[in-house]
């Protein structure tokens, strides 16, 4: 088994393939198969091994690659951790071991949290590509019969030297010299950036370049064929290619996506605002306790306090979790981040085959130019596609069963393909050039009806070629808009006799043919797509229909699912409008018909505009630049290449109702991402005005640093179930954009309610709880040391309690606009982790650990007033979350 090479050994192996290229390029195809030992048969395996020794294996190494080293260092690496690294480390010097312990307890689980999150969410996405896999058409000798075969193997298993077919929609597996080829064109927008596609041919070039890119007869890794066909012959793979001497300078990670962009910008602000208050609060109380040291360490645990170390845990625990969980219904994430912009998704552009449709083309009828039936008609468009070499389409298949049953082509019948012209999308047809035995050739053309009366100067009607007249055409574009009106799509027949230019047939040859009818054929509409329509949008996704089909038909189709037709906007109308009138068609119209790729994306890109988060979910050669275009991209298992590498999501199953499920899930991730993120930062928020307060006016600390740093460690434990956590039906029914915005007010209206029951609480406990411990005497009155010692520490323990309820339950209060506990419980998980949490910080203060962190036991009576605390403070949060969802029409 060949070996990955190192990146030395990539460049020296890189110049190498480049003179290898340049080399083939200058010779004819014959005379590089002997080169490379192989024949069109294709080679053996143990050839194929031999080669793959020598030449490597079809693989990009990964240079920028998380290892798991690099992945546990990022994950104890970070502006958080940093920060409890310093504390840790100042608590070291001071000998203050037991901060030391709680500190680095805090480090290790946070960084293995999100260590064992990511490295779960890695192997997920491995896993989860490994179910999407990308194939090419490869030659190889059988070793059961010792016979050539057309093999679709996966792209790893190409090796130098192998002889490849490529037809419209493949992905060029490896750096390839054309050794045949029929109208081929490329896309090399991948490595180029030109948006027009090359032609490539298979003679040999004779002019002197080092450009590999300047020679027409080689073809490289990752472009596309747009059209045509051709066969070739494998020159380098792997890190040998173009695309891995690209790959190979890249070395810095892909830009961040808006939602990366908002997690970090959330995370700064909450760091910088950290960054202000702690400062702050260390002045304060060195003024006050004259005791700068204790201010100093007080102050940093406070800034530990206020840094969100475990957001980067919940957000790969939540990504990790949404696409397992969408595998298990049919929908496979490529990119984990583009989960939420599958939530955040308020419109789909989708084509209308097999995704409104059954997918199942049946050619219902074969029609003569009057509309009676002709086996004569379901001959020729078997010949037609029965020759082609281009990607086989469901009508193609339909039309070769077709004849076959009716066997309208016979053993006696001797045909030979002579050339063809491949489909492309400004003709919306196709041509194949066909030879009988007897040396008679035809030129027969197959396409939409109306390219088909573009090049038909003649009509055939009962064995008699007749002129094309005004009459003839109006009496045929009646007949077929009759059938395309009830849903059955329409494709006309011509064919040329003895044309003159057999063996080098071009476009121009599709002219002043003879129209000998039409086949109708059926997609019938799913039974569940009129449901699936109605659930997207009860969940507030608009369904936009755009497709190269005609208006007739579409509207059939969407008239029975459910989809307003009226007005249907066709290609030839968006060529004559603006940006600025396409932008409002966009807004008000839902069919777009007969419209060719770039006029998708041109769709697809003016809803962007208008500030929709767009997902396009399509599967075939003129649905990929639309995909690419829009915020998510969603493709099916079975579409063709280019289409499934322009994804970002992959349906197992081309249903709406898939996709409602993976909107749902999207939606989820996103919920319990921001529940966090704003618990966390209203929380912070609250907690700064209380330890102002406390620093501003109590004689001693409210707590000591290892108290808040013990507390944050509990409850940022607690937190970590959020990713499990149930979403309220209501906040799933509409689309989620990622919006910062609302996270400031959220903190200024929800974060100095608990305050006010922080403040609350040190007046209990400094006017009542610890009298009633210290013989009724306010703490000014102890002259006693260990009686003012018991105070503090009765003081301390008290709103150390109080801090974990409050802050503990603000998670169940925020997670939902509802009444908790009532109109909506959190998951079990959430439960149980925030009940643990509670129980294990009330315990402390009675146990001999608890003493050691300066904590005293806490009177009966406390409970009392603390059951009393919770309840106003309940009651109290409800209110203004009603109140501010009443204002800004939502929580989260």
């Amino acid at each position: 088994m060949a070996k990955k090479k190192t990146y030395q050994q990539v460049s020296t192996t890189q110049q190498r393939a480049t003179r290898r290229l340049i080399n083939a390029s200058q010779k004819d195809p014959a005379t590089l198969l002997i080169q490379y030992d192989n024949s069109f048969d294709g080679y053996d395996e143990e050839k194929v091994e031999e080669m793959r020794d020598q030449y490597g294996i079809n693989v990009i190494t990964k240079h920028n690659e998380e290892t798991v080293f690099t992945r546990l260092k990022d994950a104890f690496v970070n502006p958080f951790t940093i920060v409890l690294f310093v504390l840790s480390a100042i608590s070291f010097v001071s000998n203050d071991i037991q901060a030391v312990i709680i500190v680095m307890s805090m480090v290790i689980v946070s960084g293995l949290l999100r260590f064992f999150q990511e490295q779960r969410s890695s192997v997920a996405a491995e896993k989860l590509g490994e179910m999407v896999e990308t194939t090419a058409a490869v030659m190889r000798c059988s070793e059961e019969t010792s016979k050539p075969e057309k093999k679709e193997l996966p792209l790893d298993e190409i090796v130098v030297g192998d002889v490849v077919h490529l037809a419209a929609g493949d992905i060029i597996p490896a750096d390839i010299r054309i050794i045949q080829a029929k109208d081929l064109f490329v896309s090399q927008s991948s490595l180029t950036g030109e948006s027009e596609p090359v032609e490539k041919f298979p003679t040999e070039v004779e002019k002197k370049t080092t450009n590999l890119l300047d020679l027409n007869n080689l073809a490289f890794m990752g472009s596309t064929v747009v059209s045509g066909s051709a066969i070739a012959i494998v020159l380098a793979v792997g890190d040998d290619t173009s695309l891995g001497a690209i790959a190979s300078q890249l070395q810095g990670k892909a830009p961040p996506t808006s939602f990366e962009k908002g997690v970090n910008e959330v995370s700064w602000l909450l760091i910088r605002f950290m960054l202000v208050m702690v400062p702050f609060v260390f002045i304060l109380n060195g003024f006050t306790k004259h005791d700068w040291l204790e201010a100093f360490l007080f102050a940093v645990s406070i800034a530990v306090g206020l840094t969100p170390e475990m957001l980067p845990m919940i957000v790969s625990a939540n990504l990790a979790k949404g696409a397992v969980s969408m595998s298990k219904k049919q929908v496979i994430v490529k990119e984990l981040s583009s989960i939420q912009n599958l939530g955040a998704m308020d419109v789909l552009c989708t084509d209308k085959t097999g995704t409104l449709t059954q997918d199942r083309i049946i050619l219902e009828y074969h029609m003569d130019i009057h509309g009676n039936s002709d086996d004569r008609v379901l001959r020729h468009a078997y010949l037609n596609s029965y020759y082609q070499t281009g990607l086989k389409n469901l009508m193609d298949i339909s039309i070769i069963e077709r004849a076959l049953e009716e066997e309208v082509i016979t053993a006696n019948d001797k045909f030979r393909k002579v050339d063809e012209i491949p489909f492309d999308f400004g003709r919306r047809r196709m041509s194949v050039v066909v030879a009988d035995d007897k040396g008679k050739t035809q030129l027969i053309a197959k396409g939409a009806i109306e390219e088909m009366l573009s090049i038909s100067s003649f009509v055939e009607y009962q064995g008699n070629v007749e002129p094309m007249t005004e009459a003839l055409r109006d009496e045929i574009m009646g007949i077929c808009t009759g059938y395309s009106e009830d849903g059955l799509r329409i494709l006309g027949v011509a064919q040329k006799n003895n044309i003159s230019s057999a063996g080098a047939v071009s476009v121009s040859d599709e002219a002043d043919m003879v129209l000998i009818g039409y086949l109708a054929f059926l997609d019938p509409p799913k039974e569940s797509a009129a449901a699936a329509i109605e659930a997207l949008h009860s969940y507030g996704v608009d369904v936009k229909v755009l497709t190269g089909d005609s208006d007739a038909v579409t509207e059939s189709v969407c008239r029975q699912v459910g989809l307003p037709y009226e007005n249907t906007i066709l290609g030839s109308d968006l060529d004559n409008m603006g940006d600025t009138e396409l932008s409002e068609i966009v807004e008000t119209h839902q069919v777009f018909a007969k419209l060719s790729p770039s006029q998708k994306t041109r769709v697809v890109t003016a809803l962007r505009m208008n500030g929709h988060t767009v997902g396009y979910l399509g599967d075939g050669i003129n649905d990929a630049s639309a995909m690419r275009a829009s915020d998510v991209g969603i493709s099916v298992d079975t579409a063709v290449d280019i289409a499934k590498e322009s994804a970002r999501i992959i349906l197992l199953e081309k249903d709406l109702n898939v996709l409602e499920k993976g909107v749902i899930e999207g939606r989820k991730i996103y919920a319990n991402i921001i529940k966090y993120i704003k618990m966390t930062a209203s929380s912070n928020f609250g907690n700064v005005f209380s330890v102002v307060a406390a620093s501003a006016f109590l004689p001693f600390m409210p707590m000591l640093p290892i108290h808040i740093l013990l507390l944050n460690l509990i409850y940022d434990t607690a937190c970590a179930s959020i990713p499990w956590d149930n979403v309220d039906k209501e906040f799933l029914a509409v689309p989620r954009k990622w919006d910062a915005s609302s996270i400031g007010k959220f903190m200024l209206w929800i974060g100095p309610t608990s305050s006010i029951f922080d403040i609350t609480t040190y007046l209990l406990m400094y006017y009542i709880i610890c009298p009633l411990v210290c013989g009724g005497q306010l703490f000014p009155q102890i002259a006693d040391p260990a009686v003012r010692l018991l105070f503090i520490a009765t003081f301390q323990a008290g709103w150390f309690i109080e801090s974990m309820w409050s802050q503990t339950l603000v998670i169940h209060m925020i997670r939902t606009p509802k009444i908790p506990f009532i109109q909506s419980w959190a998951s079990v998980p959430v439960v149980l982790s925030t009940l643990a949490g509670i129980v294990a910080l009330t315990v402390i203060p009675f146990t001999p650990f608890g003493a050691s962190l300066g904590l005293a036991p806490l009177p009966a009576v406390y409970f009392s007033w603390l059951a009393a605390t919770i309840l106003a403070y309940i009651l109290l949060v409800t209110l203004i979350k009603a109140i501010f969802v009443k204002k800004y029409g939502e929580l989260l």
